[in-house]
């Protein structure tokens, strides 16, 4: 009984984890390209990381959903781990989220584009990976 609840267990994990990461390339060309993420936060806020390429810069929006308004939260953006962008924002209604939008130049090779975001002790950690 217990390995078939493991079994279960890890079906249900691998699929999920299918589901945090999407790649969406259009017909076109790559240059289009953009991948997706999403996740918890440490203590119930929820966050989403997208990425595109964008006339050879790399289009960056951070999503944090606290369902609390009112929240200010410090976040940064690193590209292949320097950090490249860095603020504060406030969350608002209706919805008690923040989003961040930024254009970051697009270096060599792939791009590992990393969020975090802090209010109050819980952390917002994201990643996702844009292919070059």
């Amino acid at each position: 009984m217990s390995h078939q609840i493991a079994a279960v267990r890890l079906a249900a994990a691998a699929a999920a984890s299918a589901l945090l990461v999407t790649a969406v390339a259009p017909a076109g060309s790559a240059k289009d390209l953009e991948v997706r993420s999403s996740g918890a936060c440490s203590a119930g806020a929820t966050w989403k990381l997208t990425a595109k390429a964008d006339d050879g810069r790399v289009e960056v929006e951070l999503e944090v959903d606290s369902g609390r308004r009112g929240q200010t939260w410090a976040w940064s953006l690193a590209d292949n781990g320097v950090r490249v962008r860095s603020g504060s924002a406030t969350t608002t209604a209706p919805s008690g989220s923040f989003t961040v939008e930024r254009r970051i130049p697009d270096r060599a090779g792939s791009d590992t584009v990393t969020a975090r975001a802090t209010h109050a002790g819980q952390t917002c950690r994201a990643r996702v990976v844009l292919p070059g």
